[in-house]
């Protein structure tokens, strides 16, 4: 080595040393500031694994007997990576043939540029049927022979499948509005539950994501973490009775040509919901149709969504009120001269008679409105409204199901009541319920004065654990007495009317109810009503309690022509597949 050329190495060598040692103080540095935690997890992510969001399987819903009412599935997503792809008209012919797909839309999607930051992977469908995905999975397969082979037309590379699991609903539509459905989110990226049951407890159901580590050396490969499936919900619903009434709600629409039909079955000892239906119905399976079926202006469940003015099944709180406030008695009477001036305005009967001198069982039996606003003078505002409160009128039930309507109960300070409008919500108009709202109230006079919360979910499973919803009192807007002596009036009234609402062998109680409807400032029509019946039984140990409401029947516009005929056959019904015994038979259990 010549001498003059020494110096370069030494500076080399001071070079090389230089640079090992900012190499190892950088090193030290990583494992020491905070921002190197994030800078070696960075390097972890890119070099030597990936961190996934791993979907946790949606919870399931039974009815109360364990009929599967909405599970899970698997299907797939048919995709496309676009950095591998190399022929786009083979895949698009491909899509075309299995899927149905228009070829030159299946084309524009696979010639998608890639881009690393925002077109690396399109989704092509969704939800596609096993055999569908085994048809292009065989496609594929195909292809990759052929290539190994040396074959270079029809390249699929790019072309992908993957399962995935999918809500089914077994029933179709069966209690569809009470369940709800779930779908992909508006910017399709997540899968969530909208209306009914899905909705309200999505997140339960839901369950948590987990995020999993998968290495990309396979020697560091372990088994996947398990994830817990989302809680499941067994119901209230009974799988017979909700089949029944649906049944029935659709023979109502065919008999009596109405808009739309309601009915709801409840346990009023425990507000437990046996069946809730209202028209439309939707295949839950296919979601997508939803904009058919229910325009905007339709709600998703009548039950607990539409609010309406009820007409004289209200005058049953009206009375039961003025009973508790001792206000009358079932024998106390009243000379009906056919109207009655109540702040200002004239109220007349339904058709426009005197009935003369009736006790409260008179007025309740033949539905005088102007005995019921006379009842409500009695009352007078506060007590009436305090009353009309009590029985939660104008607040929510708290049903365990999304999207619950208010309703309206204009009183005293409110902007809009007037002294005339006592007279008039004595017997349901100006007032604006919902049926679960209606059926909670009434659940008072069938169960001894206490008002129990409805509810649809009977009790939540999550994993080895069940817990059970245990029932909730609303409130007592009457006593115990005042509900008996009220149910008892209630079934004099369909005794001596000899009511087609009746069915031998079982005593009930029940009042039906007529509403015109409101047209604001024009009033309210003749010719279009919401026609109603609300019943319970059998007395005195009452099992049931229903509610029937028909929007706008063409065929009568009375409740007592359409609305009462229907409770008798849902009590047929019910009695079988509750295992209820006649009066006859029950009493003599009793005696012995």
């Amino acid at each position: 080595m010549r001498l003059e050329n020494r110096w370069r190495f030494n500076v080399l060598a001071v070079l090389f040393g230089l640079a090992g040692v900012i190499i190892f103080i950088q090193t030290i540095r990583l494992q020491i500031i905070p921002a190197g935690k994030a800078i070696r997890q960075e390097g972890d992510d890119r070099f030597q694994g990936v961190l996934l969001d791993i979907d946790a399987p949606r919870g399931q819903i039974y009815d109360r007997t364990g009929h599967l009412l909405a599970g899970n599935k698997i299907v797939y997503e048919v995709g496309i990576q676009l950095e591998y792809v190399e022929e786009p008209s083979a895949i698009a012919q491909v899509l075309n043939a299995v899927l149905g797909m228009d070829y030159y839309e299946a084309l524009d999607i696979a010639n998608i540029p890639y881009n690393e930051e925002d077109a690396v992977y399109a989704v092509v469908e969704r939800r596609v049927p096993a055999e569908k995905a085994a048809l292009i999975s065989s496609f594929i397969e195909q292809w990759v022979e052929r290539k190994e082979s040396g074959v270079q037309e029809g390249n699929l590379d790019g072309l992908v499948i993957f399962p995935y699991l999918h809500r089914n609903y077994p029933e179709g539509d069966l209690a569809s509005s009470v369940i709800g459905f779930v779908a992909f989110d508006e910017e399709g990226y997540e899968e969530i539950g909208y209306y009914g049951l899905e909705e309200e407890y999505n997140d339960s159901l839901a369950g948590t994501k987990q995020k999993v580590w998968v290495p990309f050396n396979p020697n560091y490969v372990t088994e996947t973490r398990h994830v817990p499936t989302g809680v499941s919900l067994v119901l209230t619903l009974d799988r017979d009775i909700q089949m029944m009434v649906e049944d029935m709600v659709d023979k109502a629409i065919e008999d009596y040509h109405a808009l739309s039909a309601t009915i709801i079955v409840m346990n009023p000892e425990n507000g437990e919901i046996y069946a809730m239906s209202s028209t439309p119905h939707l295949d839950l399976n296919e979601f997508w149709k939803l904009g058919e079926v229910y325009p905007p202006e339709i709600p998703f469940n009548r039950g607990v969504s539409q609010a309406f003015e009820p007409g004289s099944v209200f005058k049953i709180f009206t009375m039961a009120a003025a009973l508790d406030a001792e206000k009358v008695t079932p024998e106390t009477t009243f000379d009906d001269t056919g109207s009655i001036n109540v702040g200002g305005i004239i109220i007349k009967n339904w058709n426009e008679d005197a009935w003369w001198e009736q006790d409260m069982i008179g007025c309740l039996r033949h539905s005088l409105n102007v005995c019921l606003a006379w009842v409500g003078t009695q009352l007078e505002a506060d007590l009436f409204y305090q009353y009309m409160n009590a029985f939660g009128f104008g607040t929510k039930t708290g049903v365990d199901l999304a999207w619950e309507a208010y309703g309206r109960l204009k009183e005293p300070g409110d902007g809009d009541w007037y002294p005339s409008d006592l007279g008039t919500n004595t017997f349901g108009q100006g007032v604006s319920v919902t049926p679960i709202q209606l059926i909670m109230a009434a659940s008072a006079m069938a169960n001894d004065g206490k008002m129990m919360v409805p509810h649809v979910v009977r009790s939540i499973i999550d994993g080895n654990s069940q817990y059970n919803i245990h029932p909730q009192v609303a409130g007592q807007p009457v006593s115990a007495e005042t509900a008996r002596v009220l149910t008892d009036m209630l079934a004099i009234s369909l005794e001596k009317e000899a009511s087609s609402a009746t069915v031998s062998g079982y005593r009930l109680a029940g009042k039906t109810g007529t509403a015109q409807i409101s047209m604001g400032k024009a009033g309210y029509t003749k010719d279009r009503t919401n026609a109603s019946f609300i019943g319970w039984g059998p007395l005195p140990d009452v099992r049931f309690l229903v509610y029937i409401w028909l929007e706008k029947p063409t065929t009568s516009i009375w409740g007592s022509e359409v609305a009462a005929p229907i409770f008798p056959e849902v009590v047929e019904e019910l009695v079988v597949l509750m295992d209820i015994p006649s009066d006859d038979v029950r009493n003599a259990l009793f005696s012995q």
